[in-house]
């Protein structure tokens, strides 16, 4: 009897189960069956050997066209050329005379090795190959060759394509009818093949139609088992009791409001009645609020904090660097005035008390701060992962938000939650747009708000590409322009993505500790990008070539995550009190700087950064009544991928139009992989873009089955693989922490 649990060696035999275990990490037959063709080719159809790209592992249908056998040096040398009809590859063969009886002109076959170029020709070295027997031998292709389709499968050199294909093809003979977890009404309701036939038909298909069709119901069922997770999550934590938050009349929230210099936008009035009905609710607020660089989602989260603060609570924000909790720091309490100081000469009876929480703070410092936080008498908590340190106690945690929230992990976070007496409210905010469905996927758990709309009086920013491989001379032009905007009394950036020659890039500076899966995540939102190993701008190296040459006589000073938190903080204070007139920085000032004297942003390898990363830096200018600049220098090649990228976000200040283009552009990295711990390896087929209609479909269907039967009683076989799942999530957790 074999099963999808049946270890492959049962079946295959151990010597091919430990290669592909080696080469795949395939156990099982579930695990076999789970790897799927790459594609189909057709018996006659050859594969166009014109689209093979060097390095790849490749299977090719081709014929032999020409054959030649040759002495050098002492050895024989085997030449096979390939062809599909228009384009041609070769085949190399050393000491290996013998293979010339059997690769005769006008044989087909399937070869399969790793692409290699040769004086600019595409040729394998000793490939494993099939030949697909001739006319006359129907027997045996009929035997070798069932199908009309022949599935390309990923492979290693130990075992090409068609030999997986074979054990594949051993495991289905052998296998007993593979039972469905899914119901069958919808099943019916899609129009979907049972799981046994999908199985069975997405590896020896009868038609394209039916192979089509088993790959849409296998990505359906991967689909609906991670919406089943979310659905499973969301009801558990509104089975949660926490403490209802209502804001007070005459209150702290009506002082703070009544003192503000402008109005709400529409936008905010509407995502603020979201949260005020979340806080009011019995059990905890699970909100993101997703908004554009400076759609104001600061002032909406400090109003959420406020009404904790009123009701006996405490709201802590937690900041992803410290440049960014200071920025936060220093804005609410020049928001909140007197009512930040509550019990100081001067301070207003009905207010709080504001701390900061860094790493870098002198022992004295933190020890006024984590007393403050540990008695309740700060009701505001702003800090980064030091709020997370064992000897952080609150009185009462009643309101958590995390700020920048994909530059922390899921186990992060909850270390800050599970500091509360009670389950808190949650809120976590992001300026980096997120296409609808990796919100329904990586977010599924999280009710999302969305402000779209900039605050009154925010002038567009003009973004201009300068390509220095074709017009260097455009880079003096930038530094001419700093020079006439600090001539009008304005100020600019300069961002490298280096700190110098000797320390590594700041691209992912705030996202240390972080598990592979979770910095995938920052990836696959267009935070940051996989960098190059060319030489990059430094900071340290360029802020003194400007200085010396030409910003010469400007005041130049540099910004970035390796300084004392007293260097970061008095140079921000100085370029916000317009003492500075450049800042040579990092991607530190990336988020929660707010100069709106800044005009000018000069962005150095702006290739090295993603998209949506590229969009916050250039949302640091143009944040007052001065018209923003932002310029994109890059040495890339003008006809390169990078270049593409920097294209599109001078196109457009849209930052959701820019998410979608840079998940279109990164084929959607393994976004979906990443966005679940425990369902990673189960993920095989899902793209992001590509299957939003399917992703929402398996949504609704797991909404529905959860509401109708929350433990899914009347599905015991859905219910035992989503308890795997949970399992393995739970178990990768307890791996990272």
């Amino acid at each position: 009897m074999t099963t999808l649990d049946t270890a492959l060696a049962a079946v295959v035999g151990d010597r091919t189960a430990k290669v592909l275990e080696k080469g795949f990490g395939l156990r099982t037959v579930g695990d076999l069956l789970r790897h799927y063709p790459r594609r189909y080719v057709e018996r006659g159809e050859l594969t166009d050997i014109g689209t093979l790209l060097e390095g790849e592992e490749a299977t090719v249908l081709a014929e032999i066209s020409k054959v030649s056998l040759r002495r050098a040096s002492g050895r024989t040398i085997l030449e096979v050329i390939l062809t599909d009809g228009s384009s041609t590859m070769t085949l190399t063969f050393f000491n290996q005379p013998w293979r010339e009886k059997e690769l005769r002109v006008g044989r087909t076959g399937l070869f399969a090795g790793k692409v290699g170029l040769f004086n600019n020709k595409r040729q394998l070295s000793h490939p494993d190959y099939e030949l697909i027997p001739d006319g006359d031998d129907v027997d045996e292709a009929i035997a070798k060759f069932a199908g009309r389709f022949i599935a390309v499968y990923p492979a290693v050199s130990k075992l090409p394509s068609w030999k997986i294909g074979k054990c594949i093809e051993l495991a289905i003979d052998s296998l007993d009818e593979i039972p469905d977890y899914i119901p069958e009404s919808i099943l019916t309701k899609d129009g979907y093949p049972t799981l046994d036939r999908a199985y069975r038909a997405i590896h020896i298909p009868e038609s394209r139609e039916e192979a089509e069709l088993a790959r849409e119901r296998l990505t359906f069922d991967e689909a609906l088992t991670m919406q089943l997770l979310l659905a499973k999550r969301r009801a558990e934590l509104r089975a949660l009791a926490t403490t209802s938050r209502v804001a007070q009349s005459g209150g702290l929230l009506d002082a703070f409001e009544s003192r503000l210099p402008w109005s709400y936008t529409d936008g905010q009035r509407d995502v603020m009645k979201e949260i005020d009905a979340d806080l009011s609710q019995s059990y905890p607020m699970h909100r993101l609020l997703q908004g554009e660089v400076g759609s104001g989602k600061t002032v909406i989260a400090l109003r959420a904090a406020l009404i904790v603060v009123e009701s006996g609570g405490q709201a802590a924000i937690l900041a992803p660097t410290e440049v960014l909790a200071q920025q936060h720091y220093i804005t609410i309490r020049k928001l909140l005035g007197d009512l930040a100081e509550k019990g100081t000469l001067g301070g207003s009876d009905i207010g709080t008390q504001i701390v900061l929480l860094t790493g870098s703070m002198s022992a004295a410092a933190k020890r006024d701060a984590i007393g403050k936080i540990a008695h309740g008498e700060a009701g505001i908590i702003i800090g980064t992962h030091a709020l997370l340190s064992e000897g952080v106690d609150f009185k009462d945690l009643g309101l958590v938000v995390v700020d920048e929230q994909h530059r922390f992990g899921v186990e992060q976070r909850d270390a800050l939650r599970s500091k509360a007496k009670h389950p808190p409210h949650l809120l976590v905010m992001t300026a980096t747009p997120i296409p609808r469905t990796v919100a329904m996927t990586i977010f599924g758990d999280l009710d999302i708000s969305t402000l779209r709309t900039l605050p009154h009086g925010r002038t567009p920013i003009q973004t201009f590409l300068i390509p220095t491989l074709e017009k260097p001379h455009y880079l003096e032009r930038a530094w001419s322009r700093i020079v006439e905007e600090v001539a009008k009394g304005h100020q600019a950036y300069v961002v490298a993505p280096r700190i110098s020659a000797t320390v590594a890039e700041e691209g992912l500076e705030g996202l240390s500790g972080l598990s592979e899966a979770d910095l995938e995540i920052a990836r696959a939102l267009g935070e940051v990008i996989d960098q190059p190993k060319s030489p990059m701008t430094a900071v340290e190296e360029l802020a003194p070539q400007l200085a010396l040459g030409p910003l010469k006589g400007l005041k130049v000073a540099i910004l970035h995550g390796r300084q004392s938190s007293d260097e970061k903080e008095s140079t921000m204070s100085a370029f916000s009190a317009g003492d500075i007139d450049v800042l040579v920085a990092t991607t530190v000032i990336e988020v929660g700087v707010d100069v709106p004297n800044a005009s000018t942003m000069v962005i150095m390898d702006a290739d090295r950064f993603g998209v949506s990363q590229l969009h916050q830096l250039r949302g640091r200018v143009g944040r007052g009544s001065v018209a923003g600049l932002c310029l994109l220098v890059s040495n890339s090649p003008a006809e390169s991928d990078a270049m593409a990228r920097l294209e599109a976000v001078s196109s457009t200040l849209d930052g959701f139009e820019l998410a979608r283009i840079d998940l279109e552009q990164r084929s959607e990295g393994d976004v979906l992989g990443s966005a679940q711990s425990g369902t990673r390896s189960h993920l095989k087929l899902l793209k992001v873009l590509r299957d939003e209609d399917l992703i929402e479909s398996a949504r609704d269907a797991a909404n529905e089955l959860i509401d109708a039967d929350p433990e899914l009683k009347r599905a015991p076989q859905l219910a035992a693989l989503l308890a795997e799942l949970i399992q393995e999530e739970r178990a990768s957790y307890v791996d990272k922490g």
